[in-house]
Order: structure tokens, then C-alpha cells, then sequence
């Protein structure tokens, strides 16, 4: 497990500094605008953020730091968040918090963790309402440009009456569009709704927008993954997909072994919680340049391994 777990370390830890050497080095980080530095090096990159937890709490849970040189920990550490920061991904800032919550215990529903809650959704309270209170351009570059993704960020997932020929509307809601799209060509055949249009059914946007490499009408996933596993598999696709993500969070609550199993099973309601918030925004599980979901099966096989010995050892006892 600690050899799983430093693999991940360092992996993200290559991919960190190739990243930063990107924006630094290779581009122009004084003159770039967010877009650009994005489109160029990087929309995000979510195994950094585990690999950052992984470090920090390594030493409490394993006995022993997953970086023994403390110099070397600390640049590491620095490095993480430099590189997380200037992603500038809203969903990353969000699964920064969410998954150090969660790493932290707050995951386990406690009175406790009602008060942090309620504390969390205060400070987001004020923070919109800031956000709202000020004018921040639309074409701005830098923080601003950042700060006005995050003001439109619940409305560019739920608000559907959007006017597709004003193309501001459309790519501020563009999450919404799409999801709004899927929902239509369900209710055009209602049969859909138990097990879906396929795996391979398309999305038709009524009009070709330049989503890829070329401008294309129908497109084969989108960004709301509740209503993309709605769309192909049905009710009963969603359900088995709820399912598998309660069975990943309900781990927080069964017995542990050991210390090391706590924080596997810490990890691995981490990115439960992370599929949850993900699915509404990037497709979850399902988006194809996905790294995530090789954390999780490493952890699930380990896992599994461990216990079979503890049972070998147990009949041979």
C-alpha cells in the first residue's frame, strides 16, 4: 500500500512540475490570459490534489512520511499548490475543499460536521453575494476573469432557457444547453427513461458548435454526468451509479483494522465525494481523461489483496 501510495506522490509530482514549467518556462504567464494558459498547458489535473493529501497526512496514518526529506517535502508541497492554483478550474478549487474535508473526517455525518457545513455554505453565501454586488467584466483577463467563471458557475449548470442564437447566453450555460438537449430527445421517446438511448446514442444540439476539433451537431457526451448516465442507460443506469458511489461513502462508517486501512478508506471516500460534486460538473466518472478512477481501483485491489491475506492468515492460524 505505502509503494501505491508514493507512486501516486510521485507521478502527480512529475506532472506538477512539467506544468509549471509549461506556464513559466515555455509560455508567457506575465501577457497570457487565463484562457490561453489553460488552452496551452492544462484544463486540470485532479490526481495532484490527492497526492497533496496523500502527503500531508501520510506520516499520521502509514507511521513514516511518504517524502522523508523535509526539504524536499515542503518544495513538494508548495509545488502542489502553486500547480492546483494556477489551473485556474473552478471544479478543482471546489474538489481542493471538498476532498480536504473529507480527508480531514468531515465526511461522517456528525453534529459536528452539520456546524461545518452550515459554516461553509455561510462563507459561500457572502462570497456570492459579493460577487454579485460587483461589476466584473466579462472579457476580462486574470483574477477577474476567474472571479466571473465563478459568479456564473450555478446558473451555467441549471439555468435551461437560454436564447441559442445570442452566443454569450449559450456559452455561459453551456452546461445547462446540453443537459437540456439530452432531457428533450428523452421526452421525445419516453421508453429512454428506463434503460436509455445506448451507450452510443448522440446528443443533437440542433445547430453545429465548435466543441472539438471541428464544429459538430451531435456530440457524444456532455458535461452534466447525472443526465449523461440518465440519457444512455435510464433510470436503472443511474441508480446502479448512485449505488456504487453510497457503497464508496458508506466506507466511512465500517470497522478498521488498522491505521492504514482508515486512511485507504479515508482516500477512498475522498473520491466519492469528488464523484459526486464531479459528476454535476465534468461527467464524473465518466469523462475519458479521467486519472482519478486509476487512484481508486489501485486502492480497491490493494485492498482487497490485504484482506485475503488476513483471512489466509486466520485459517492457517
Amino acid at each position: 500500500m505505502f509503494l501505491f501510495l508514493k507512486a501516486i506522490v510521485f507521478i502527480a509530482a512529475f506532472t506538477a512540475f512539467l506544468h509549471l514549467f509549461g506556464i513559466f518556462i515555455l509560455g508567457d504567464f506575465r501577457s497570457n490570459s487565463i484562457h490561453e494558459l489553460r488552452g496551452d498547458f492544462g484544463l486540470d489535473n485532479f490526481i495532484e490534489i490527492f497526492a497533496l493529501y496523500i502527503l500531508l497526512f501520510s506520516k499520521r496514518f502509514l507511521g513514516k512520511p511518504i517524502v522523508e526529506d523535509r526539504r524536499w517535502y515542503y518544495v513538494l508541497v508548495v509545488v502542489f499548490l502553486l500547480s492546483i492554483y494556477l489551473y485556474f478550474s473552478r471544479t478543482m478549487l471546489v474538489a481542493f475543499f471538498l476532498v480536504g474535508f473529507s480527508m480531514l473526517g468531515y465526511a461522517k455525518i456528525t453534529t459536528g460536521t452539520l456546524k461545518f457545513i452550515g459554516f461553509a455554505f455561510l462563507l459561500i453565501g457572502l462570497l456570492y453575494a459579493y460577487l454579485f454586488s460587483v461589476k466584473i467584466d466579462r472579457n476580462a483577463k486574470g483574477v477577474e476573469a476567474f472571479l466571473y467563471k465563478i459568479k456564473i458557475a450555478p446558473e451555467e449548470i441549471f439555468e435551461t432557457k437560454i436564447d441559442r442564437e445570442n452566443h454569450k447566453e449559450l456559452w455561459d450555460h453551456w452546461r445547462g444547453y446540453e443537459a437540456k438537449r439530452a432531457i428533450a430527445l428523452m421526452n421525445e421517446n419516453p421508453k429512454s427513461y428506463l434503460l436509455g438511448a445506448g451507450y452510443g446514442s448522440l446528443v443533437n444540439l440542433k445547430f453545429k458548435a465548435p466543441v472539438g476539433e471541428k464544429d459538430m451537431k451531435f456530440i457524444s457526451r456532455i458535461h452534466n454526468g447525472y443526465v449523461f448516465v440518465l440519457y444512455k442507460t435510464g433510470f436503472i443506469g443511474l441508480i446502479l451509479y448512485f449505488v456504487f458511489l453510497i457503497n464508496l461513502y458508506l466506507k466511512i462508517y465500517t470497522k478498521k483494522t488498522s491505521e492504514e486501512a482508515y486512511f485507504v478508506d479515508r482516500i477512498i471516500v475522498s473520491i466519492s465525494v469528488f464523484y459526486f460534486f464531479s459528476s454535476l460538473i465534468i461527467t464524473g466518472i465518466y469523462i475519458p481523461i479521467d486519472a482519478v478512477v486509476f487512484i481508486l481501483g489501485g486502492l480497491l485491489a490493494v485492498e482487497k489483496v490485504e484482506k485475503d491475506i488476513i483471512k489466509l492468515n486466520q485459517l492457517s492460524s
